[in-house]
């Protein structure tokens, strides 16, 4: 169990590292704009912790700390290139020497966006369930699964929203940046089913792990 005084350097730690690799993935951004606009919901979230940051140390575990700042760290990297030309390609083959395996069954298309989607609900179930039993009388049973999974769902349903929105609103090249359909018709419908898989994964994972305390208990 981490003391309060060491949770609150080790967010410390983990934020300041994350404002220099935001920094640094501005630095010769392919699309400086995409970068403002990758990065307008992170910067509101940084507020907000600033803000309320004692009630939010309260509320994370270190582990949700940690996968937010990878998750946030990775979304960096998208910001840079924009996510629809991030070279992930030319660093798996730098590193191994070989294409990637996927690339035989889904040539073209750039699918570090899709990863991120995925990862989003991989990585953003457990600090939303938090931060849902802490805030709400939901402490457990099947709402305290459920609810959190649809938070995932309803949340992501919202970020397309707002792709969309914006690629009415700035049109061109930026619209198409921070869209990133890449010309799937069915884009925004996949980015949230990949959400959805993450979430639907640690959902059962945490399900079967309590289970597995609830019976060593008995």
């Amino acid at each position: 169990m981490s003391t309060p005084a060491f949770r609150s350097r080790y967010v410390l730690a983990l934020l300041l590292m994350f404002i220099a690799v935001t920094v640094r993935s501005g630095i010769g951004a392919h699309y400086p704009q995409d970068w403002i606009l990758e990065n307008g919901l992170v910067f509101i979230l940084i507020v907000l912790f600033v803000v309320f940051r004692r009630r939010f140390l309260s509320i994370f575990s270190l582990t949700s700390w940690t996968v937010l700042f990878v998750f946030f760290c990775i979304n960096a990297i998208g910001a840079h290139w924009t996510y629809s030309e991030v070279p992930y390609r030319e660093w798996w083959a730098s590193i191994t020497g070989a294409p990637l395996p996927h690339d035989g069954v889904w040539p073209g298309r750039n699918h570090f966006d899709r990863m991120v989607h995925f990862l989003y609900g991989l990585l953003f179930l457990v600090p939303i369930r938090e931060f849902m039993t802490a805030v709400s009388p939901i402490k457990r049973g099947f709402w305290s699964y459920f609810v959190p999974l649809n938070l995932i769902m309803s949340t992501s349903m919202v970020y397309e929203l707002i792709e969309w929105a914006a690629a009415e609103v700035f049109g061109g090249e930026l619209g198409l940046a921070y869209n990133g359909s890449q010309g799937d018709i069915w884009d925004a419908q996949k980015d949230m089913m990949l959400a959805t898989l993450g979430g639907l994964i640690v959902t059962l994972v945490i399900l079967v792990a309590n289970r597995r305390n609830q019976s060593a208990k008995n």
